[in-house]
């Protein structure tokens, strides 16, 4: 369906300018097509839709407690509505494959695959996956380096919890190394074992880290010849991003800290940081700030992270009362994100690029997604019609 969307300000590189927006074939149009639907955009405000990096919070929606696992599709459809109404058109599903059984492991990443490709034609927004490897898991490695070929394109995180599980922490360690091992048994709930079954786990995994090197750099390569984005997880010195960016891994996903960041960023290459940072007033593990890392030119996208209504919540706050800011702040949940993942078709309102709107209002200082479109397509209106024939 087409639509001209008309009296509100459009978000476009110059800031707000009052003006209308053509919607056709899915895409932004220069004109309206003939017969559009009209869509009273009066007192709001049309800004991109947003392009999340990284979200775990469907995970919540497929275990809403330990040990609890509800139907795949069940929460994956529950997933696109929270995206729409959050005013996420497009959002990586960070589905970690670890070498620990239960919520994260192959078993389940595989579903959740199988049930997102029977799903997709009728989704509101266009969910992709973040291939997020646990880089122990290896006798995964096979089935990780097949799914680089999934269609739409995924993105692969490569993350290693597993080190700082094993690795006792300095007495004068931050909050960020020491809590892995203190959180043990929280992940054995997760997996659905006791503790010392766990730890047992644990122990044959170690055996193997000296195998893992060779089999990350593989995976690496395979995935840059196929054009698949690649982040590192948890970067938290100049050297690791260094190490990364000889692996082809170009993308620092939530680093840990202000020198890791600044690494990145020297380099011309993406960081990733958390939108419930910014919320929260700082990193809940006492790792770089998001706020202040957006402030200091460090941040390039900030992803919902484990909470869907983070990224529109952290733009406006960025963006101030007076909005003055928006430009630059929602850059960092639509075009800051989309160029970090190679995304050339969507992220900015200009014609010929994918249909994702969203018409927002704002009140007290906070952004409410009164509707959203997801290519051209109405996916979620709050509560009132202001669309006409």
């Amino acid at each position: 369906m087409d639509w001209m969307l008309t009296g509100g300000r459009v978000l476009g590189e110059a800031g707000l300018e009052a003006r209308p927006l053509a919607l056709a074939g899915g895409r932004i149009a220069e004109a309206a097509a003939p017969g559009a639907r009209a869509f009273d955009a009066a007192g709001l405000v049309l800004v991109p839709g947003i392009v999340d990096a990284h979200g775990d919070g469907f995970e919540r929606n497929l275990s809403p407690r330990p040990g609890v696992l509800f139907d795949v599709e069940t929460a994956l459809i529950e997933t696109d509505r929270q995206c729409a109404a959050n005013g996420i058109t497009t959002a990586y599903l960070a589905l970690t494959i670890s070498w620990e059984p239960g919520l994260r492991s192959l078993e389940t990443a595989r579903d959740v695959i199988g049930a997102l490709e029977r799903l997709r034609p009728a989704l509101l927004t266009d969910l992709r996956v973040q291939i997020r490897w646990e880089v122990m898991a290896l006798d995964a490695a096979e089935q990780v380096e097949a799914w680089l070929e999934l269609d739409p394109t995924p993105a692969i995180a490569f993350n290693d919890h597993f080190t700082g599980m094993v690795k006792a922490p300095a007495p004068d360690a931050p909050e960020f190394e020491a809590r892995m091992g203190r959180d043990i048994p929280k992940y054995a709930a997760r997996a659905g074992m006791s503790v010392e079954a766990y730890m047992a786990l644990v122990a044959r995994i170690e055996a193997r880290m000296a195998e893992s090197p060779a089999i990350v750099a593989r995976i690496a390569a395979r995935a840059a010849e196929l054009g698949v984005p690649r982040l590192a997880h948890d970067e938290k010195t100049h050297a690791e991003r260094a190490r990364h960016r000889a692996l082809g891994i170009g993308v620092s996903e939530f680093p840990l800290t202000r020198e890791a960041a600044a690494e990145a960023v020297s380099a011309g290459e993406p960081t990733v940081l958390g939108a419930p940072n910014v919320l929260r007033g700082g990193s809940h593990i006492g790792a770089l700030g998001a706020e202040e890392a957006a402030k200091a030119g460090l941040c390039s996208a900030l992803a919902s992270d484990y909470f869907y209504p983070a990224p529109l919540l952290a733009a406006s706050r960025l963006a101030g009362p007076d909005l003055c800011g928006l430009g630059s702040a929602w850059a960092l949940v639509s075009s800051g994100p989309a160029n970090a993942l190679g995304l050339t078709d969507r992220g900015r309102l200009a014609p010929g690029l994918r249909g994702d709107v969203l018409a927002l209002s704002f009140a007290g200082g906070r952004a409410r997604v009164e509707a959203a479109f997801s290519a051209g397509n109405l996916v979620y209106a709050a509560g009132f019609a202001r669309a006409g024939g």
